[in-house]
């Protein structure tokens, strides 16, 4: 066995030197000087050696210790040169698949297929909630606990919604690791029931005919810019997401077919959604068109006309007319157009295609943006007819054209 003392007076030689200590280690000394500690083992019938460090940083204590935990590797069947590589493999790794390295490469890959709004929102999500928060850590090593942890001081200021919704990006992300081999598992999943369960939020909305009627009259009433005011008067007639109408495009129309075509990549759910436009929505439209049809956008920004008007236009108009956030705003004309459409007894399935509510089959998704087209022309004339009458102060009844 070796001593300090001997390793200390042996000389470089002019080969590589060996001073054995027994049990498979030895103690390398080159020609230049430098000293190795080696371990040799053998392992499914094969010589392997490994190095347990350089000597004087490691010391012959230490060594030892090093070669007796090798010898126990090797006992339980395990090569020590196979579990190092492993081993920093893994460090490797974990340096570069950081949280905030593998949540920016998912963005990148799915956030094309977005809409714009959505991918947006998530974007920011990831930039101030999530990736300052554990972004650093290797993605494999996070646990729910922390998890749950961000998201509690999320909902601490007050944003309970965007908490839940950081939960939902954080179980997208880690997915997609697991996927890419790069995690074993989503520890999100673990955090069911963790947060207080949401608040159901009805957007405000007008459903009561007469309601209907006084609202139609205020917009028809309205003195303000003229393309909102024309806005104003399409949004109950298209039923459209405020998005979708505020970002309307000439190209989009053909009034010979009297239909509006959308598509996909400004859907909700990135599928072209046709709208079929009644002879009131027509009129309105070509009035329009004498105004901004030299734009391409049906309503061109006030500042800037190369851009569509702010999202905040028609809730603003709204307010002017003296309806407040809780009575009514741009998205409830679509809550509006759905009770009334289904009290009236038209098709439910007619009414949530026109609505462009998500198709889960993803095959009967690809061609259903015309499904149910026929009926959902008679449907919007009869509406606009209905609407027309409400803002008369002659309120009918849609008739079921099946029925009838």
């Amino acid at each position: 066995m070796l001593s300090n003392l001997l390793i200390q007076k042996t000389k470089p030689q002019v080969k590589t030197t060996r001073l054995s200590d027994g049990r498979g280690m030895y103690l390398e000394i080159a020609p230049s000087g430098g000293k190795w500690w080696r371990f040799k083992y053998r392992i499914s019938g094969k010589e392997r050696r490994i190095s347990l460090g350089v000597y004087p940083d490691i010391g012959l204590a230490e060594a030892r210790d090093r070669r007796e935990q090798a010898r126990k590797m090797v006992a339980m069947g395990i090569d020590p040169a196979e579990q190092r590589r492993r081993e920093k493999a893994t460090l490797i790794a974990d340096t570069v698949n950081t949280f905030e390295a593998i949540a920016r490469e998912w963005f990148a890959t799915f956030s094309p297929k977005w809409v714009l709004a959505h991918s947006s929102k998530i974007k920011a999500r990831l930039e101030n909630d999530l990736i300052p928060w554990l972004g650093t850590r290797p993605i494999r090593s996070i646990t729910a606990p922390e998890i749950l942890e961000n998201l509690r001081r999320i909902a601490a200021r007050g944003a309970e919604e965007t908490a839940r919704r950081a939960l939902q990006d954080y179980g997208r992300v880690f997915r997609y690791a697991v996927a890419t081999g790069r995690a074993e598992r989503d520890p999100s999943r673990d955090l069911s029931g963790a947060l207080a369960p949401r608040t159901v939020k009805h957007l405000a909305s007008i459903t009561e005919p007469s309601a209907v009627g006084a609202l139609l009259r205020a917009i028809e009433g309205y003195e303000g810019h003229f393309p909102t005011r024309c806005a104003l008067r399409l949004a109950p007639m298209v039923f459209t997401r405020p998005g979708e109408l505020r970002m309307a495009e000439w190209s989009e129309f053909d009034f010979d077919k009297a239909e509006w075509r959308i598509p996909a990549e400004r859907m909700k759910m990135r599928e072209q959604h046709i709208v079929p436009l009644s002879r009131q929505a027509v009129a309105i439209l070509r009035e329009l068109q004498s105004r901004t049809g030299e734009f391409k956008y049906l309503f061109p920004g006030v500042r800037a006309a190369c851009r569509p008007m702010s999202n905040n236009t028609v809730n603003a108009a709204l307010r002017r007319l003296g309806y407040s956030k809780t009575e009514m705003t741009g998205h409830g004309f679509r809550s509006m157009a759905s009770t009334l459409l289904n009290e009236q007894g038209w098709n439910r399935d007619a009414i949530e295609r026109q609505l462009a509510h998500g198709e889960r089959d993803t095959v009967r998704a690809a061609y259903n943006y015309a499904e149910h087209l026929p009926e959902r022309r008679r449907m919007m004339q009869a509406w606009s007819d209905y609407i027309e009458q409400l803002r008369d102060s002659k309120p009918a009844k849609i008739v079921n054209i099946r029925a009838a």
